[in-house]
């Protein structure tokens, strides 16, 4: 979400607008979907809190599990969140600015209600860097160092998600999913690049838990339920 719209860019930029957060979340929640991701990727960068209302208006739309990120600076941040009906928090660049907000937060609320999310990068020697504020900051971190450390912390999940593949449907990133997957164990969500349905079977073999999708959604290019089938048929365990 930016500026109270759902939108959707490539690479983290050019951003097209998607709907109304509250018509998109209540038509996933009817179509099948197992949870939805709320990220207000401006507040951060913006330095304003996550928009309270709307994740209220949505709350009130949806009966499955809802995850909201964005802004989250304080444990207040996170109560007010939870009060207004979202199921789980996620943490990204206050988590890097601020690693003990992990730790006060899994102890306050529970691992399960703590996702951290990780935008990495790939480098030129091959490394995964860590980014913050909407991307647009490298902050020379490791990316599978700091999986672990968050896992350490109290982390209940990890959306990682991969800034070069994000919005071009050429796949998601394997090498560096299965690195994080196979250094802790917490679910991994993978996210960037899913563009067809045998994408999803791909980071599912590697060791991804869940894999999180905007755009082939958004514009309706693949159906919720039939790649649910799909992949039930390819012996991956489904909610149907």
């Amino acid at each position: 979400m930016d500026n109270g719209r759902v939108v959707k860019g490539t690479n983290f930029i050019e951003l097209k607008d998607a709907g109304d957060p509250v018509e998109v979340a209540r038509r996933y929640n009817e179509e099948g979907a197992d949870e939805i991701t709320f990220l207000d990727i401006g507040a951060s960068h913006e330095n304003r809190q996550t928009i309270v209302d709307v994740v209220k208006k949505v709350a009130k739309e949806v009966f499955i599990p809802l995850t909201v990120g964005g802004g989250i600076r304080q444990l207040d941040d996170i109560y007010k969140l939870l009060d207004v009906g979202c199921d789980k928090i996620s943490l990204n660049s206050s988590a890097v600015a601020n690693p003990s907000l992990i730790d006060q937060s899994s102890k306050r609320f529970g691992t399960q209600c703590i996702v951290v999310a990780i935008d990495v990068k790939k480098m030129p020697d091959g490394s995964y860097n860590v980014f913050v504020n909407g991307g647009r900051k490298d902050t020379k971190l490791d990316a599978v160092k700091w999986a672990k450390e968050v896992y350490d912390r109290g982390a209940g999940e990890i959306l990682l998600t991969a800034m070069d593949k994000d919005g071009t449907k050429s796949g998601f990133e394997l090498n560096i999913t299965k690195a994080i997957a196979d250094s802790v164990d917490i679910p991994i969500i993978a996210s960037g690049g899913a563009g067809t349905m045998g994408h999803f079977k791909d980071v599912f073999e590697i060791g991804a838990d869940a894999a999180l999708a905007a755009s082939i959604f958004h514009y309706k290019q693949v159906d919720i339920m039939q790649l649910k089938y799909y992949l039930q048929k390819q012996n991956i365990n489904m909610r149907i």
